[in-house]
């Protein structure tokens, strides 16, 4: 049976009404400040009730979302979400509304409380691994924090092959401190820390073709992002899970992964929905759907133009324009090769060349690799040999095998092309790179 939170209902019976001076606030009147508390320092919409503060104060709901406890705190003037009588169950534990969406996620992805344990099956790489504080504090955290952009910045630049077994073995120990003690202020801030380090970690071993690694690893950082009520992280997550079925022929698990992002989108960023939209329409060209992907990639572009990168968290840094224009274009260039939109296509993928600076040098590389496939297949096969020996020397640095797929799919493209010396160089050029005996 729930235990009834008479401390919430004290601290709201305590506050005066501002509608009816001489009475206490009713539970209507405090969810509608606790809305306009949220949308006004948090920049979102949420749809607290009477009936939900009545399911608070009753018991049936322990440990509401944060925007809730926040808001509560600020009207009721408490200090801590311990003062409003909220007590957070163990991980296993789910709160009355949050039941389908957790159902929805362990039959949808897997994600369960185990998920937390370990992100990795394999042991440790050091025999004698750094051991984890007893208590967890808020230096902690932002060494989290740290390595994940460390490890992010490197894998924009140079792919996720070469650092991979190191950013493996730091999220291992990152992993641990979720069994350490701390302050229960800070316990959603841990889990998202490790969270984001996760979803950097999947990212680099998708890159790598760790695609089993990757998959445990993005469903490590997912139930992260549950337990730290963090949406953003939560749709970060889903996205690149997204893009990896995709990537890897499963667009209608992309797509099922992408409509799961976009429950409840209006608490993400536009700059956020662009992205989730963007990966929505990958999945729809993978599909064939022509339409639904071009009315996607519109949505998107409206959605980007209303970005405001000041509101998005520190992972998005990497979505501006150029990251827009080269993954739009990668969508429309499934439709191009088949003979639709291929100057769209192309146009995009080229602001996207030319956009993206040093620190992203292999999302450059790639939308090059792309843009030189796109051109020898429905364009200039010699224009197209000079895109794609610039975007070579692009690559040469970085270790990736999306990278190295993308440029097989380039010199299938070229081989119609072979008897053209400049092509036939592209080519020698792509198979001595690629380890590729000649034909």
């Amino acid at each position: 049976m729930s235990v009834h939170n008479d401390r919430l209902r004290a601290l709201r019976e305590r506050t005066e009404s501002a509608v009816t001076p001489g009475e206490h606030l009713s539970r209507a009147e405090l969810a509608d400040l606790v809305n306009a508390w949220v949308y006004k320092h948090r920049g979102r919409d949420v749809e607290l009730t009477a009936n939900y503060i009545g399911k608070l104060e009753r018991g049936l709901i322990k440990w509401p979302q944060r925007d809730y406890r926040e808001g509560l705190r600020a009207v009721l003037g408490a200090g801590t979400d311990a003062e409003l009588g909220f007590t957070r169950n163990q991980l296993t534990t789910a709160n009355v509304e949050d039941v389908n969406r957790s159902e929805f996620l362990r039959t949808s992805v897997g994600v369960v409380a185990g998920a937390l344990v370990t992100p990795l099956t394999w042991p440790p790489l050091n025999s004698r691994p750094i051991p984890v504080p007893v208590a967890v504090g808020p230096g902690d955290i932002e060494a989290v924090r740290i390595a994940a952009r460390l490890f992010g910045a490197w894998d924009h630049t140079y792919g996720g092959g070469v650092v991979r077994q190191a950013v493996a073995a730091q999220l291992q120990h990152s992993a641990g401190l979720l069994n350490a003690r701390c302050d229960p202020s800070l316990r959603e801030e841990l889990f998202g820390a490790v969270g984001y380090l996760g979803h950097t970690s999947a990212f680099m071993a998708f890159d790598a073709y760790a695609h089993d690694d990757a998959r445990n690893m993005f469903r490590f950082a997912l139930a992260c992002a549950e337990e730290a009520d963090n949406w953003h992280l939560r749709a970060k997550v889903l996205s690149s899970m997204a893009r990896q079925e995709i990537w890897c022929d499963n667009p209608d698990s992309g797509l099922t992964l992408i409509e799961l992002a976009m429950v409840r989108s209006d608490r993400l960023t536009a700059t956020e929905r662009a992205m989730l939209l963007t990966a929505r329409a990958r999945a729809l060209a993978k599909l064939g759907r022509v339409s639904d992907t071009v009315r996607t990639i519109g949505l998107a572009d409206e959605q980007f133009s209303q970005a405001e990168p000041a509101n998005d968290p520190a992972w998005m840094a990497y979505y501006d324009a150029a990251q827009h224009y080269g993954d739009t274009g990668h969508a429309l260039f499934d439709l191009a090769v088949h003979g639709r939109f291929g100057n769209e296509a192309a146009s995009r993928l080229d602001a996207a060349v030319r956009g993206h600076t040093e620190p992203y040098a292999r999302s450059r590389a790639i939308s090059g690799i792309k843009l030189a496939s796109l051109t020898m297949r429905i364009g200039d096969p010699d224009q197209a040999a000079q895109i794609g020996a610039r975007a070579l020397a692009e690559a040469d640095t970085i270790t990736s095998r999306r990278a190295s797929d993308d440029l097989r799919e380039l010199s299938g493209f070229a081989q119609r092309h072979g008897r053209r010396e400049d092509v036939q160089e592209l080519r020698s050029a792509i198979h001595h790179r690629l380890k590729i005996a000649p034909r």
